[in-house]
Order: structure tokens, then C-alpha cells, then sequence
């Protein structure tokens, strides 16, 4: 689909404008189909697709045997059709795992990115836009013309045909996806990039705290390890948000640095970040008696500084 896309010129400190739509082009879609669709994701997966209500949608971690993300998704159904949304690189990794196993069952997997356009919404007048649009939405997920809303909150995800999204778009500014990726960051979110799949548990990122992880159902791929992480304690890990500034272009691959009482040492990974001028805010994997007033920088950087922000939910169990 043609839109125009423009880049935010907003502060990553201010409010999001009174309305945001944004082309979620970093962000793909598995479909499953099949007899087994359902049963085969909910032994895959840790959260319960089996028992997941038409107007619903769960984020999700897909693990490897050893209870490391794969990859992190929202997860909702259209009809018969189980989708899983997640960055369009950690698809690339996770889809042949699925594929792998997929075998053994009745179920189909397939990369539709290709078919649907995704559109964040979001602002004080998302609401209202939404309503003038597609009805009134208070269910998670509602099917529409030409596709489906999810409602995150005071934020909306529609994924549309491309006819229908670029009508939805007529005579609006539509923003790049990091606009989207700063909301995000702000809601805590684990966007896993492909670059750091199979490195946490889903609790050191925070899934159980939106959840993301059921410790009812019955097994799936790693759940040995989630659960003792549960049971019997142990993580040492968890999401921070954290924003401040930098000289360098950021990456997922740079490394933040802690101040300490003989120096500065590397204490984790970001997982997702977006970066204006000399602003950055992130989200990154730091141990989980980090400080609030930690005092924390980008490595090579030593002007940088960088500042926890507070979470949007509890990490108490």
C-alpha cells in the first residue's frame, strides 16, 4: 500500500499527539489454519490458546526447549485463522521453529505480513477517530469491514485489506513506526528483536506482568523452566524503560553501561529503542535490583546519560 509516511518531529518527553496513526510495517503476521491450528500453538506457546474467546487477544512468548523467548506476540483469531503479531525479523527466526514441529500435527503455518496492512492509532482523540471509523469498540478485539481492531487500552491496532487501510489513511498524516515503537516502550512492552532470540526467560522480560504466560494450562514448549522460574524463584532479570540521551546512533546492539563503585560495567541488552536527535528511550534486560536512581550510560558514550522510568504495571507477583 502507498501512504505517506512522515517522521515524528515531536520530543520523546512530550504527549503523543491528539491523534497518531502510524504504519506498522516493523511488525508481521503468522497465520495458522488446520484441524489443530489451536492446539498445536497452545503446546508451542505460553499463554492458553485454546480456550481464547473470539474477542480476545493475549500476548505470548514462544519458547525453545529450554524456556528461552523465540520470539514475543500478540495473538488473536479471525474465524477459523489464528494470527500471531511480532517484529518481522524475530518472525524470520521464530516461523521455521514452528514449521519444525508443525509436522506432527494438523496445522498449517504461513507469513501473511504480506497480505494485511497494519495501522497503529493512538491519542487523546484515537477514541473518537475509531468510532467515526468502525463503530463503537470496547471488546479486545472486534471484527470489522475488511479486517479486525484490537484495543490495547487507549490504543488501537488495525489490521485492514490494503483498499481499506488506504481509505482509513485519506487526508491523515500517517507517522513511521517508530512513533508507534515509543508507545511501546512507554507500555513496557517485550518487542523481542531477532537479535536477542532464545536469550530470556519470558519473566525477564516482564511477559507474566501483561499476561503474557498461563501457569494453569497444560505443557508446551519450555514450561519446565518458566515455571520453576515461578515456583522456586531465581530470575535475576527484568524490562526497565529507560530514557536520557546520547551522542552515538543507537542500536539494539549497544551496550549499557552502570555506574559502580570502581567504574562503569556493561549490565544489559536493549530490546527495543526509537531516537531523535540526541534523545533515546528504550526498553532493556538489566538485573532486576537495578535502582532507580541508577546511574546509567551508553557504552563508548561517556556524556550519555540514561534514567529508569517507571514501569506502567507490578512485577509482584
Amino acid at each position: 500500500m502507498s501512504l505517506s509516511i512522515i517522521k515524528p518531529d515531536w520530543a520523546l518527553t512530550q504527549e503523543t499527539p491528539s491523534l497518531m496513526l502510524a504504519n506498522l510495517n516493523h511488525l508481521g503476521l503468522i497465520e495458522v489454519t488446520g484441524e489443530q491450528a489451536r492446539s498445536f500453538i497452545n503446546g508451542q506457546v505460553t499463554t492458553e490458546i485454546v480456550s481464547l474467546n473470539a474477542d480476545q487477544w493475549r500476548w505470548g512468548a514462544h519458547c525453545d526447549p529450554k524456556g528461552k523467548m523465540i520470539a514475543s506476540f500478540r495473538t488473536f483469531s479471525i474465524n477459523d485463522a489464528l494470527y500471531m503479531m511480532m517484529p518481522t525479523d524475530t518472525l524470520a527466526v521464530g516461523l521455521p521453529q514452528l514449521k519444525k514441529y508443525a509436522v506432527f500435527s494438523k496445522a498449517e503455518l504461513a507469513d501473511v505480513s504480506a497480505n494485511w496492512q497494519l495501522i497503529g492509532i493512538a491519542g487523546n482523540e484515537a477514541c473518537t477517530f475509531v468510532e467515526q471509523h468502525f463503530g463503537n469498540i470496547e471488546a479486545e478485539l472486534t471484527q470489522v469491514d475488511g479486517g479486525v481492531v484490537l484495543k490495547d487500552n487507549n490504543r488501537y491496532i488495525v489490521m485492514l485489506s490494503a483498499d481499506k487501510a488506504q481509505a482509513l489513511c485519506q487526508d491523515q498524516p500517517v507517522f513511521d513506526a517508530t512513533a508507534w515503537q515509543a508507545q511501546e516502550i512507554k507500555a513496557g512492552y517485550p518487542n523481542i528483536p531477532a537479535a536477542h532470540s532464545s536469550q530470556y526467560v519470558p519473566q525477564m522480560c516482564n511477559v507474566q506482568a501483561i499476561n503474557g504466560i498461563s501457569f494453569t494450562k497444560g505443557c508446551y514448549m519450555g514450561q519446565e523452566t518458566i515455571a520453576r522460574m515461578k515456583y522456586r524463584g531465581g530470575n535475576k532479570r527484568a524490562l526497565y524503560i529507560l530514557a536520557g540521551n546520547t551522542n552515538q546512533t543507537l542500536t539494539i546492539d549497544s551496550a549499557i553501561e552502570i555506574a559502580l563503585e570502581d567504574g562503569f560495567r556493561k549490565v544489559g541488552n536493549i530490546i527495543e529503542c526509537v531516537q531523535q536527535g540526541d534523545q533515546v528511550l528504550l526498553t532493556a534486560v538489566l538485573a532486576n535490583d537495578t535502582e532507580a536512581d541508577a546511574t546509567l550510560r551508553i557504552a563508548g558514550d561517556e556524556q550519555s546519560s540514561l534514567s529508569v522510568q517507571a514501569l506502567p504495571y507490578s512485577l509482584e507477583n
